[in-house]
């Protein structure tokens, strides 16, 4: 057995039931954007010292699997595994345990004042990427499974929040706006 099967050398390659499809379809796009943001998370994961955030994040990157199969075949396709609503309830879970964390919502940031939180806000902006190639694709007519959508848009929030926490573990003030104006729950262009 080898990885390279050479089915893929012409530049198409199967979705989950068999069908052929170019490598630049919509479908692969959007699967293959979870797939990065997979190992995006796997790196920022590496890196975090927050054992909590860490192990988190390795339950949701085995989540991403069930994600983009469900990404990656029709949705009248019964036989996928298909995102659940418990999914979805784990990530809403995560977000109102970590925004109750006191001094955890404050402002907009500038990532890169911490190498932790760097990463995770890498994987929040592919992650967006990921949700706007979702909404594109059923937007085409390519049948998404709505609460796909819905995991990747709290999966965004989720890391998100977990940069903050990362930088509230290690002191860090990322905050961007310094004097006036800081300090509100969001402004206004949030």
């Amino acid at each position: 057995m080898s990885i390279a099967t050479k089915t893929g050398d012409k530049g198409q390659t199967s979705l989950v039931g068999g069908q052929r499809v170019s490598k630049s379809d919509p479908r692969v796009e959007t699967y293959g954007t979870l797939d990065e943001l997979g190992s995006v998370m796997g790196f920022a994961r590496s890196i975090c010292k927050n054992e909590k955030v860490a192990q988190a994040t390795k339950a949701i990157q085995k989540d991403l699997f069930t994600v983009s199969a469900s990404l990656a075949s029709p949705e009248d396709d019964k036989k996928t595994n298909r995102v659940t609503q418990e999914m979805v309830g784990s990530l809403t879970k995560q977000v109102e345990e970590i925004e109750a964390i006191e001094g955890i919502l404050g402002d907009w940031v500038l990532p890169g004042e911490d190498t932790v939180s760097a990463a995770y806000d890498v994987a929040r902006t592919v992650c967006r990427r990921a949700e706007r190639a979702a909404v594109r694709l059923d937007e085409s007519g390519g049948g998404v499974d709505p609460l796909a959508v819905t995991y990747i848009n709290r999966l965004s929030d989720l890391l998100w929040l977990f940069g903050r926490l990362v930088e509230k573990d290690a002191g860090v003030d990322a905050t961007l706006r310094d004097g006036e104006g800081k300090g509100g729950r969001w402004s206004k262009a949030w």
